[in-house]
């Protein structure tokens, strides 16, 4: 049986203090052009730049944010090395999913003691406004994990970056901060993923999904959610599970070429507005059918939002102890169908739109279906 809420009270056993996501990490054909992208269509404003222009040679990063968001695009120069590498293999993808940390070299040292592959030990990265501190390890794929010191900081994001405040500023969305992020893992795989997690950082099995609470007709998988114990860092993970055709995870991971980043989850105090302005820039949303709305009030309760205008939008909703969500995903962000965002608001929920899955499962479908997938 799938446990749809975590108990009320837990025992935290972190490895070391996690604050929240620090930033993550894409690296994309031309990051200048998904940076515009970004933008317009989501409402993140260019505040920083790295490149040749400021000392490095072999890439460009563009730092984009939004309120507690923070991504960073980061392209490849010339034709060969990693980056290249990277989006030749799964195209533009989330390479690093960074996490703020009180002590970098603490952090590191625990996690490789409990078995995590290192990428780098810790780096000082140092300015006029003082350090930075910057250490990584490994997950699932080519994934991997920056952990971030700052209390010796007072600059500009991180020694290396340069201050950009463009004439463009488009106007924020609402979007607030990352609420989850999932990653895409290989049958058999997530339980090993899942034990890194607790292993490696100490982190908990918040939700658990088994295969009776995600299908359809066609598809299936299994997901558990990891979390900090603050639970400002939430990751589930996926598995595809047997069934009559090919799931969307293992549509993801043969396009992708292997595990990763399915979405990001950005959170937001009023998903009707974001919807509404995100619609009005040309994001596309995967829509459920016009029967999932008929008795949406008999199964969630009463809501403050008006049923018409989140049926009108496709905004999801779903109901668990705790209180009620409302979600949305979009399309894919690329031509890939790997990546893309969900904008959920939270009203007291704690959980991830169990009730919601089957509708959000067969809308991917419509979509694999189309690209003769399914």
């Amino acid at each position: 049986m799938a446990t749809q809420t975590m108990p009320v009270e837990a025992e935290v056993h972190d490895v070391f203090p996690i604050n929240g996501t620090d930033y993550v990490e894409l690296w994309v054909g031309n990051a200048k052009q998904a940076a515009h992208y970004y933008q317009s269509a989501f409402g993140f404003q260019l505040v920083g730049y790295r490149g040749p222009e400021t000392g490095t040679r072999d890439r460009a990063s563009y730092l984009l944010q939004q309120n507690k968001i923070r991504l960073v695009l980061t392209t490849a120069l010339f034709p060969t090395g990693e980056i290249a590498a990277h989006v030749a293999k799964h195209g533009d993808g989330v390479r690093d999913l960074a996490m703020w940390v009180d002590d970098a070299r603490d952090a590191y040292s625990k996690a490789v003691e409990r078995g995590a592959e290192a990428v780098h030990e810790p780096r000082v990265l140092r300015d006029d406004a003082g350090e930075v501190v910057i250490a990584a390890i490994r997950t699932y794929g080519d994934t991997i994990h920056s952990l971030v010191e700052r209390r010796n900081y007072n600059g500009f994001f991180m020694p290396g970056f340069v201050e950009k405040k463009p004439h463009y500023q488009p106007e924020s969305v609402g979007l607030k901060y990352v609420d989850h992020c999932v990653g895409n893992v290989e049958l058999g795989k997530m339980n090993v993923w899942v034990e890194f997690y607790s292993r490696v950082m100490g982190f908990r099995n918040l939700i658990t999904f088994d295969d009776e609470d995600i299908n359809t007709e066609y598809s299936s998988l299994m997901s558990k959610v990891m979390s900090n114990g603050n639970e400002r860092i939430k990751f589930p993970i996926n598995e595809p599970a047997l069934g009559k055709k090919k799931s969307q995870i293992e549509e993801y991971l043969d396009y992708y070429g292997g595990p990763g980043v399915q979405h990001m989850a950005l959170e937001t105090d009023d998903i009707v507005h974001t919807v509404s302005a995100l619609q009005d820039r040309g994001v596309e949303f995967m829509k459920a059918p016009a029967s999932y709305y008929a008795d949406l009030q008999q199964r969630v309760g009463r809501i403050d939002e008006d049923l018409e205008t989140l049926q009108d939008l496709g905004i999801l909703v779903d109901r668990d102890p705790d209180g009620y969500l409302l979600q949305i995903f979009t399309r894919n962000l690329q031509d890939r169908p790997t990546l893309f965002v969900e904008i959920i608001q939270r009203k007291g929920a704690r959980s991830f739109g169990k009730g919601n899955f089957r509708a959000l499962f067969e809308a991917i479908e419509r979509e694999q279906a189309l690209r003769g997938n399914l």
